[in-house]
C-alpha cells in the first residue's frame, strides 16, 4: 500500500529557498512514512504567467536532467522517495515546457511528462512561455506502483484522463496552480468523476498563497476509484497531506463497474476526428 504526500506548498521570489524547503518536506514525509511526494506546479519558481509576455522569464528556464532535477534525484535516492517535482524547462533555444520529472526511489530519472493543453486565460497567460507538450500520456512504473501525469490544465481534459487510465495508471497526480474562483466550485467533483470514469486514484496538489493579483487557494485532496475524497488540505496555509491509498480498490471497483471492458472505441472515431467544437459528429443530434 503507497503512502503519497502531497506538499501543498507557497513559493517566494527566491528559488534556493523554495528549493531548500522543499527538500525539508521530503525528509518530513519520508519520516511520516511515504513512499511518494509530488509537488505543485512551478513549485520552486514565482507564478511567473501571471504578468503577459515578459521575455525576462525565459532566463528561469533549466534543462532536464539539470540542477534542479538533479538535487531533488540525489535526495529521493538517499531517502528512498519517488519524487515528482514539476519545473520551467528549457528544452532548445527557444523551446519551453512546463514539465513534470519523475524520479524513482533509487534517484533515477525515470522520464518526464509534458504539460498538453495550454491555458491562455486571465492570469495564465501560458502560451507565451510554453510550447505545447510532446510527451503523449507516459505511465511510470515507480517502486510504489504506476504513476501518470495531468498537469494543471490537462486535468479538464478527460481524455488525457482515459489515456493515462488505459495505459495501466493506478495514481494520476495532478501538479496545479489554481486560483481562479470559478474552478474553486468544480475543483473536487470533476476529479471525483475522472476517478470514477476511470477507476484509478486522482491526487491533486495546488500552490498556496499570494502573488500579484492571484490567490491560489490549497485545498489539495486525494479520491479513491469510488469518488470519494478521502483527505483533503485547508485553504490558507501550507500543509504536507499524507494519504494512505490501497490500490486493490482499483481492481475491486473495476469489477462493480467495469467501465472499461464496456468500451466501444470502434465507435467513437468520428469524435476524436471532429475539427469544431461546434459540429455533431456523424449519428449525433443536436437539440435546439
Amino acid at each position: 500500500m503507497p503512502t503519497v504526500a502531497l506538499a501543498q506548498f507557497c513559493a517566494t521570489e527566491d528559488k534556493e529557498a523554495n528549493i531548500q524547503k522543499g527538500l525539508r518536506l521530503m525528509e518530513q514525509a519520508k519520516e511520516n512514512g511515504a513512499s511518494l511526494i509530488c509537488f505543485p506546479e512551478m513549485a520552486f519558481l514565482p507564478f511567473f504567467p501571471r504578468i503577459r509576455a515578459d521575455r525576462s522569464f525565459f532566463a528561469l528556464g533549466e534543462p532536464i536532467p539539470g540542477p534542479t532535477v538533479e538535487r531533488f534525484q540525489q535526495r529521493a535516492k538517499e531517502l528512498e522517495l519517488v519524487t515528482v517535482i514539476n519545473v520551467y524547462e528549457r528544452a532548445a533555444p527557444g523551446e519551453y515546457y512546463d514539465t513534470s520529472p519523475v524520479i524513482d526511489a533509487d534517484g533515477a530519472l525515470l522520464g518526464i511528462s509534458r504539460m498538453m493543453h495550454i491555458a491562455e486565460l486571465p492570469n495564465y497567460n501560458e502560451k507565451f512561455y510554453y510550447w505545447e507538450g510532446n510527451t503523449g500520456f507516459p505511465v511510470f512504473e515507480t517502486r510504489c506502483g504506476k504513476v501518470g501525469i495531468a498537469i494543471c490544465y490537462d486535468r479538464h481534459f478527460p481524455e488525457q484522463m482515459r489515456a493515462l487510465a488505459l495505459k495501466g495508471a493506478e495514481v494520476i497526480l495532478v501538479p496545479t496552480a489554481t486560483s481562479t474562483s470559478v474552478l474553486e466550485h468544480i475543483w473536487a467533483v470533476e476529479m471525483q468523476a475522472a476517478a470514477i470514469a476511470n477507476q484509478v486514484f486522482v491526487a491533486v496538489v495546488n500552490r498556496v498563497g499570494t502573488e500579484g493579483e492571484m490567490t491560489f487557494f490549497g485545498k489539495s485532496f486525494v479520491t479513491d476509484p469510488q469518488g470519494e475524497v478521502i483527505a483533503q488540505a485547508g485553504e490558507d496555509g501550507e500543509e504536507l497531506l499524507i494519504v494512505d491509498l490501497d490500490l486493490t480498490l482499483i481492481e475491486e471497483t473495476r469489477q462493480m463497474l467495469p467501465f472499461l471492458r464496456d468500451r466501444r472505441p470502434e465507435a467513437y472515431g468520428k469524435i476524436a476526428e471532429s475539427e469544431s467544437t461546434g459540429g455533431a459528429p456523424d449519428g449525433c443530434v443536436r437539440s435546439h
